[in-house]
Order: C-alpha cells, then sequence, then structure tokens
C-alpha cells in the first residue's frame, strides 16, 4: 500500500471539520470548484496539470494509525473528530477539465460535489498538486509551441525539491516536452529519458582529446559532446576528428548562442558532420527559444525555467465553496463578496464553442445548468470519480494527447509571447452574482 497523503493538508481543514461536525452542518451537500481568477502576466492560457497525480492521491488519503496517533498526541482535533478522520472515504463525485486541457479565467477546472466535511478536506492536497503542476506545464507548453517541432528536453531536476522534479519532468512532458534527465520521472511515468556528460567528465581528463575519445568509445558515435568547456571551435573540429561525419551530436551551453549555432553548423557541414545536431542550452525560457528559431539549431535543453513555472511556479488556483444545501434541502449558490477575491456561486458547466473551421471562439460557462451546444461545441467537464472510485484516466501520455489536440484548437494569436488578454473571453450564461 502507497503511504498516506492524509497529512499532506492544512491544519485549519480538520479544525474546520471539528467544528462542523459540531455544528451539525458536516454532511451538508455541497460543491466546492477549483478556478483561477487570472492568468500570470503576460500568459494567455494555462494547461490544466496534476490531475492524474491528484486522483492517485486521493485514493491513498486515510487516516491510519499512525495519521491518527500524530493528530492525538498534538491534539491538533478533539476525540470525535479523530473517529471520524479515522473512517474517512471519499464517496462523492468530482468532475473536471481534462488533464492536458487548456484554460482561462474563470475556467471550472474541478468540480467537487460532496458532504462539506468529505470535500474540504481535499483542498489542500489538489490544489497544491494542480497549482505546482499546471505551473510547469503553462511555461512548457508555451516553450513547446515556439520550439515549432524542434524537440525539447527537460533537465532541471537540480533546481527544484527532488519530489517536485519528478512531478516537473511529467507534467512538462505533458505539454509536449520530447524527454527529461531525470530517471524516477522515467521510472514512474514512462517519460524517454536522456543525457551525456557535463563539463565535469571533460575537466577529470587531461585533456579535451581524451575526454570525447573516451566519451566516444563508450557512448558511441550517437553521443552529444559538449564543447564549450574551453573553445568551441577547436573542440568542434576535435569531435569531428574524433569521430567523424557519423557523430551525433554537439551541445552549447554558454555565449551567444543565436550566433556560435551559425558559426558551428558552418564549420561541422564544412567538416563534412552535416548530420551532426546541435543542442543548446544555458538557461533558457520561451522567449529565448523564440529567439533561437531562426538559428540552425536542432534541440533545446530546459532547465531552471521550466520546472520553476518560468517566473510563475504557482498556477493561482483556488478552491471554494460555490454552492451548499440550505436548511430546506434545497442546493443554493454561494459566494465571496470580497472586492479584490469575489467568486461567482452555483455549480458550473462549461463548454467550449468552436468556428466552423474547428477554432475555439469562446468559453462558455453555465451556471447550475449545460449550456446549449449549438452543433460544434465541445463539453469540457468530464466525470473523474463517481461515488468515491476513480474513473478517469491518471497517466500522462494520455494527458499529452490531450494537451496537442486542445491547443491545436487555439487561435494563433494565443500562441504569441507578447502581452495580450486570454486566449479565449469567458461568458457566463447566468450570472449569478
Amino acid at each position: 500500500m502507497s503511504p498516506s497523503t492524509a497529512l499532506l493538508t492544512d491544519h485549519y481543514e480538520l479544525t474546520m471539520i471539528q467544528a462542523a461536525l459540531a455544528s451539525g452542518h458536516a454532511d451538508r451537500r455541497c460543491v466546492f470548484e477549483a478556478f483561477a481568477r487570472r492568468l500570470p502576466d503576460g500568459r494567455r492560457y494555462g494547461v490544466v496539470a496534476g490531475t492524474g497525480r491528484a486522483l492517485e492521491a486521493l485514493r491513498d488519503f486515510r487516516f491510519g494509525e499512525e495519521e491518527i496517533a500524530f493528530l492525538a498526541e498534538h491534539e491538533v482535533v478533539d476525540r470525535p473528530t479523530l473517529d471520524w478522520l479515522a473512517d474517512y472515504r471519499f464517496t462523492g463525485d468530482i468532475w473536471g477539465y481534462a488533464e492536458g486541457e487548456v484554460y482561462v479565467p474563470g475556467s471550472p477546472l474541478l468540480v467537487v460535489e460532496s458532504t462539506f466535511a468529505e470535500g474540504v478536506v481535499l483542498e489542500t492536497l489538489f490544489l497544491s498538486i494542480l497549482n505546482h503542476d499546471s505551473a510547469v506545464a503553462s511555461a512548457a507548453s508555451r516553450m513547446t509551441a515556439v520550439a515549432h517541432g524542434r524537440p525539447c528536453i527537460e533537465m532541471g531536476s537540480r533546481r527544484t525539491h527532488e519530489e517536485s522534479a519528478v512531478a516537473a519532468a511529467r507534467a512538462a512532458y505533458l505539454a509536449g516536452f520530447a524527454s527529461t534527465s531525470n530517471l524516477e520521472a522515467g521510472r514512474r511515468h514512462g517519460i524517454p529519458t536522456m543525457g551525456t556528460a557535463a563539463h565535469s567528465y571533460t575537466l577529470l581528463h587531461d585533456d579535451e582529446r581524451q575526454a570525447f575519445a573516451t566519451q566516444l568509445q563508450s557512448l558511441g558515435l550517437s553521443t552529444t559532446l559538449l564543447v564549450d568547456t574551453y573553445d568551441v571551435t577547436g573542440a568542434v573540429e576535435l569531435a569531428v576528428e574524433l569521430a567523424g561525419a557519423r557523430l551525433g551530436g554537439v551541445r552549447l551551453d554558454s555565449g551567444d548562442l543565436v550566433n556560435q549555432a551559425f558559426e558551428v553548423r558552418a564549420q561541422l557541414d564544412s567538416l563534412g558532420a552535416t548530420g551532426t545536431r546541435i543542442v543548446v542550452t544555458s538557461d533558457l525560457d520561451e522567449h529565448a527559444i523564440a529567439a533561437l528559431h531562426a538559428a540552425p539549431v536542432d534541440a533545446y535543453g530546459v532547465g531552471t525555467k521550466v520546472v520553476t513555472g518560468s517566473g510563475h511556479p504557482a498556477a493561482g488556483m483556488v478552491y471554494k465553496l460555490v454552492s451548499r444545501e440550505n436548511g430546506a434541502g434545497q442546493m443554493e449558490g454561494v459566494a465571496k463578496a470580497s472586492k479584490d477575491k469575489a467568486s461567482v456561486g452555483g455549480r458550473k458547466y462549461a463548454l467550449r464553442r468552436r468556428s466552423a473551421a474547428g477554432l475555439a471562439t469562446e468559453e462558455i460557462i453555465g451556471i447550475q445548468e449545460q449550456p446549449a451546444d449549438d452543433g460544434d461545441d465541445r463539453t469540457l467537464l468530464v466525470p473523474l470519480v463517481e461515488r468515491g472510485e476513480v474513473v478517469a484516466p491518471t497517466d500522462v501520455h494520455t494527458a499529452r494527447a490531450h494537451h496537442e489536440r486542445a491547443r491545436a484548437e487555439l487561435p494563433q494569436s494565443a500562441l504569441r509571447m507578447s502581452h495580450g488578454e486570454p486566449a479565449l473571453p469567458t461568458t457566463y450564461l447566468d450570472d449569478w452574482s
């Protein structure tokens, strides 16, 4: 059995349950929704990621003996609440945007239908996963979009927490990255892994010739040689001398990458290594990748910027109660009225309106009822959990395929790097507020 995920939460989630049990309201039927009020500055769309991980975490959300003992020892909640937690099993329904879907402000990304106590205790767990993974996937999607088919390699493990590194590799792969350097991500999620050597390998040897020769002998001619430890021109000449025209690739990790790429490409071609690939690294982000579009680059290695969301390490999602059962047993919409944190009450349903050409034009959100399909719209909310049982796929490969289709629906303006409005306007058919 996997380790419990039940304590990956905030203290106040449990104290709310204690108070709700005491008031007699813990079992009231409720609807919680996760959504983003806005996109990070400069972004025109976001990418839903982490849903599969969240659903797997839900399966392991159990308060076992160790968890109950900890809560009791630290007097987090009282005995009746501990007894309730010991029997906790989520029995409600969850709907959501399919993992890999694109979203805009207000999109109801996750809809949790349950009792108050069953749903509120999942808030921190779900948000911590979705906010991290969606931030990485949103940045990665921009990078792969401007790479125009050139492969991107995720290599940022050393720039984040060790478990975040695995999650980030999964999210980047979902958004189109071709591979990762992280072996645990390869093992857990079936993501292709790759890597060759760092500058330390070259510095280990007495000279660059010895380093290249031993790498080629050990890893084969298809390996990629790092050519900027000393002098790039000399290293490229040496690499082709040792490997010949069948050298797999060379990597540039510093300097003016655009000019160096042109110079190295010309040098490789003049030496007969016309099939040798050029891989560039060095703190790339989506803007640097876009700037390299005209250069003769074959692949991009991206580290820090992708695993930290390219400046936006959290997606800004919130998890709010939007509907509850009233004293008469009827469901009614509820919402915060805070001036800068207002939300729209009522259970949401969402459609993506599309043009005759199949391009997305608008996000249509109905409140309390499903909007009418005009013939070529796409329903966005799909069942994830039914009566406590996960019914949706949780693997990254399904999510990756969905993202490719969803991004292809967006208008070309959504892929621009310049500041602008969200890719799609959001229309509420019944403004409950």
